[in-house]
């Protein structure tokens, strides 16, 4: 029988996540429509895919790690301060829509320079580099999309965040049909329908925080210092995640064999995976929230434990998920590629990731713990540690020099995500992350 404390935290874990669940998997079905359509058209396309979406995360990523500290600050201000709260808003999408313009000139005019210094097999580049370029005019639009769903989710608001996320799902995957199989814009439709989504979801979530921008419209340099504070460790590691993914997808275009495959089985292994981390991502996104507010309420040995429920509960989902994807590995490949080499090797690749599922959960769900109470650089130390102290120099090890290939590739990001699990835990049991600030 399930104790009132315990019920109320099932309720509060829950009802954060659900939402962000439901809005993880629609970002899912846009990823793996993008795949599916590409691989009906070539191997090639589907790569280029792969490749680019690794290069337009780094692009983002100011974006996504200013909205950490946003969402830190304004959960807790949320329930603690409101006034502080709409001047939190404020500063918020004032000091986002500067550096999103910025960014998006430095990008426009970036490209070339960016092509020319990844190492892409040549076929692949020419479609690579026309697919960056549509990706550059979305930063200014994506970027007040992420930073305004981060305000909606910390002022106990994201069902308009799922409502939005919704519409842009649906615009998307119509859009990218339309475009590539209905248009003479062709293969360029799968990121062009990007563009198109994320426009209409950038007005909507404008629309839903209209009030909020101008409630109170005082530009707090003190609050900006602090997003920054908070959120720059989070964008070293989401740098320093997405160039090892870089060094990944080079280490597969190494490969002596077959690279085009593997870079494919990649692609389409990394996507269907998405279907296991979605919930994962859910939880620690509804965890950052949960902890802030608790924080905010000055509630702090219940943000302890309300967080530490939720990464169980989150972990028992996911590992169910996880079986499922194991068992039905081949199938779903198969929808995803018509090369039945890319099947065969996208579905070796789930086998062995799947061993990582739980100790992935569990580590991610704590992260977003320790996001929402400001401990982002510890979170940083940890990340990175694992990254390229385990993972980038094992993949070498196993792939090139003991010569597994892409299987020692595999079993590196495997290893590497179990430590990365047990440091991030080991943190967040020392409760040395729970302080009363913001």
């Amino acid at each position: 029988m399930i104790n009132g404390t315990y019920k109320r935290y099932l309720k509060n874990s829950w009802s954060n996540s659900w939402p962000i669940i439901l809005i993880m998997f629609f970002e899912f079905l846009i990823g793996i429509t993008d795949v599916y359509i590409a691989g009906k058209i070539s191997k090639e396309i589907q790569a280029s895919i792969g490749f680019v979406s690794q290069l337009y995360f780094m692009l983002i990523v100011i974006g996504n790690a200013f909205t950490m500290g946003v969402v830190s600050i304004s959960s807790k201000l949320y329930t603690g301060n409101r006034d502080e709260f709409y001047r939190m808003v404020y500063t918020a999408i004032v000091s986002i829509f500067i550096i999103s313009i910025i960014l998006t000139i430095i990008a426009i005019n970036g490209n070339n320079k960016i092509i020319n210094l990844i190492n892409a097999p040549i076929q692949i580049k020419p479609y690579i580099l026309e697919f960056l370029k549509i990706y550059s005019y979305m930063i200014f639009f994506h970027y007040i999309l992420i930073v305004t769903n981060g305000v909606l989710r910390s002022s106990k608001r994201i069902k308009r965040s799922l409502f939005t996320m919704f519409i842009v799902f649906i615009v998307n995957v119509g859009t990218n049909i339309f475009y590539v199989f209905y248009t003479p814009i062709g293969y360029k439709g799968i990121v062009l329908s990007t563009l198109t989504a994320v426009s209409i979801g950038f007005l909507l979530n404008i629309f839903f925080i209209w009030k909020d921008i101008f409630t109170i419209k005082e530009f707090r340099y003190d609050l900006f210092k602090k997003a920054i504070s908070i959120g720059w460790p989070s964008g070293v590691v989401q740098i320093g995640w997405q160039l090892a993914s870089v060094v990944i997808f080079m280490m597969l275009s190494s490969l002596p064999e077959n690279p085009t495959v593997y870079l494919a089985a990649f692609t389409n292994g990394i996507r269907i995976e998405s279907i296991i981390f979605l919930p994962s991502f859910a939880f620690s996104m509804a965890n950052a929230v949960i902890v802030g507010n608790l924080m905010g309420e000055k509630r702090f040995e219940d943000a302890y434990k309300n967080s530490l429920f939720t990464s169980i509960l989150g972990c028992g989902i996911i590992s169910i998920v996880t079986v499922l994807v194991v068992f039905n590995a081949e199938k779903v490949t198969s929808f995803l590629s018509k090369d039945p080499v890319v099947v065969r090797e996208s579905s070796r690749y789930l086998y062995i990731s799947a061993i990582s599922e739980p100790f992935m959960a569990i580590g991610t769900i704590l992260i977003g713990a320790l996001n929402g109470a400001g401990d982002t650089k510890q979170t940083m130390i940890r990340i990175l540690s694992s990254l390229w102290g385990v993972r980038i120099p094992l993949a070498l090890i196993l792939a090139f020099l003991f010569g597994f290939g892409a299987y020692g590739i595999w079993w590196a990001m495997t290893i590497s995500i179990i430590i990365q699990a047990l440091l991030i835990y080991k943190r967040h049991n020392s409760r040395r992350w729970i302080r009363d600030d913001y």
